[in-house]
């Protein structure tokens, strides 16, 4: 039941990434072939008589794509994708990535409006091993900047604190109204034994916040923020060896988190949920060839050289990306297997 529950949240996020291509791509009139939740054998597929438009249901629940008549083919059709203005396509490329970040956000609101407590950035104590009150942090101090990043909601100075504070970072606090920067605070550490990765810990209690709709909107807005700045972090981390291979997880390591949140704890589930919503959208904006990203760079030197680049060529291009993604996303998905094997074996 909750290996379902996994596979029906990666349907929606699947269904909404498509359905901002599908929406955008009706708006502007483009011509489409198919509709498609899922990859490989149809299982379910029905054709529009009125538009055409085929809407199909796949064996593998791993993507999905919008099919448009002259997105990777020449085409007669005057409503194909490739006659339509650079700066439609472009709005239709990147609707899908949109349209996920746009779920995250919701779904986040929701989250913050079923919040009890919402904590808040002015601290009311410290815990009794605490070391950054011995260099000037006190109680009633406003957090206001970690390392130089602007603190607006709790969820940031623990990012931050985390991410900067296993050494010592500067913090500027408010205090009696006047802003004071503490230079070399030190945090408490920990390290993950799995990553060998250092963090910080913030080792003091906040006062809670009122819960309006103003402050439920700010923690919304800026809880979104933070989970694009995570992504964008993890991704930056990863290519600078930070963190290895083995820390990344494909669909079959992320489905077994999603299944034990869903097991235990239904507000993580939610959390993982939006966070999954914004990783779909950031990464499928990066841009490399096959991704949604890869083809808005296209569109972008289209729109610089004024000419389409040859279709072939792309098309060469996205298929060998394509490839190497799926070569990718084998190694990444039996490593996964493989720790879900050994996790079973060890209990």
């Amino acid at each position: 039941m909750y290996i379902l529950i996994a596979i029906l949240l990666f349907g929606l996020l699947i269904f909404i990434h498509e359905l901002g291509h599908y929406l955008t791509a009706r708006i502007f009139n483009v011509a489409i072939n198919e509709f498609s939740i899922g990859m490989g054998p149809k299982l379910i597929s029905k054709t529009s008589k009125k538009t055409g438009i085929a809407y199909s249901l796949r064996a593998l629940p791993i993507g999905g794509f919008v099919s448009m008549a002259g997105e990777d083919e020449e085409s007669d059709n005057p409503n194909a994708f490739d006659k339509k203005p650079v700066w439609q396509r472009m709005i239709v490329t990147a609707a899908g990535s949109v349209f996920n970040i746009l779920l995250g956000i919701i779904v986040m609101f929701i989250i913050v409006l079923n919040t009890k407590v919402l904590p808040g950035t002015q601290i009311a104590a410290f815990d009794d091993k605490a070391t950054s009150n011995n260099y000037g942090l006190q109680v009633g101090d406003i957090i206001a900047e970690i390392d130089g990043h602007d603190i607006h909601i709790a969820q940031e100075y623990s990012y931050f604190i985390g991410r900067y504070g296993y050494e010592p970072v500067d913090v500027t606090v408010i205090r009696d109204g006047e802003r004071i920067v503490l230079p070399n605070v030190v945090f408490p550490t920990q390290t993950d034994e799995a990553s060998g990765v250092t963090f910080g810990n913030f080792d003091f209690i906040v006062y809670r916040t009122e819960k309006n709709f103003a402050s439920v909107m700010k923690q919304s807005f800026w809880q979104s923020f933070l989970t694009i700045r995570t992504v964008v972090d993890s991704l930056a981390d990863l290519f600078t060896g930070k963190f290895g291979v083995n820390d990344l997880s494909g669909p079959v390591g992320v489905t077994a988190v999603i299944s034990d949140a869903a097991k235990h704890d239904a507000a993580k589930l939610w959390y993982i949920f939006v966070l999954l919503a914004m990783n779909l959208g950031v990464m499928n904006l990066l841009p490399i060839p096959a991704l949604d990203g890869g083809r808005m760079i296209v569109l972008l030197i289209e729109l610089i050289i004024r000419r389409p680049i040859n279709k072939n060529v792309e098309g060469y291009i996205n298929f060998v990306a394509m490839m190497i993604l799926f070569a990718f996303m084998a190694f990444i998905t039996i490593k996964d297997i493989g720790a879900i094997i050994g996790n079973f074996m060890e209990k």
